[in-house]
């Protein structure tokens, strides 16, 4: 298995694909760091040779943030949310959708497995 930024990649795949099981490079970077790498993108990952994995490695380590740093960098803007109090930072601390989407249905994602509660049909006042 070839190794992408410290990651395994796949090798029976081709490296476009092979290159998007790296967290945070998507189908638009992948494309990106090929092109400049001057890769062919059809090849598998396993027939790309060294030069052109350390011309592909030094393209992601020069201009991407991806894995370790990256969740970093998520988990820090999230915190900076929760801790200046913002409507979204109490949103994540709630544990509840953050982006606008409704609450009354649907959400179960967020919210997790429905909670019983007692008495609530039924009562005649």
């Amino acid at each position: 298995m070839p190794r992408i930024a410290g990651i395994d990649v796949p090798d029976k795949k081709k490296i476009y694909f092979a290159l998007q099981y790296i967290h945070g490079i998507g189908a638009k970077f992948a494309g990106e760091i090929l092109a400049e790498a001057k890769v062919n993108p059809d090849l598998r990952a396993n027939e790309v040779d060294e030069q052109q994995l350390a011309r592909i490695n030094a393209i992601i380590d020069g201009g991407y943030l991806v894995e370790g740093a990256l969740r970093r960098q998520v988990s820090q803007n999230v915190q900076r949310l929760k801790d200046i109090r913002s409507y979204r930072g109490e949103r994540h601390r709630r544990g509840l959708p953050v982006r606008g989407q409704r609450t009354r249905s649907n959400s179960r994602t967020r919210k997790g497995r429905r909670k019983t509660v007692a008495g609530k049909k039924g009562v005649k006042g």
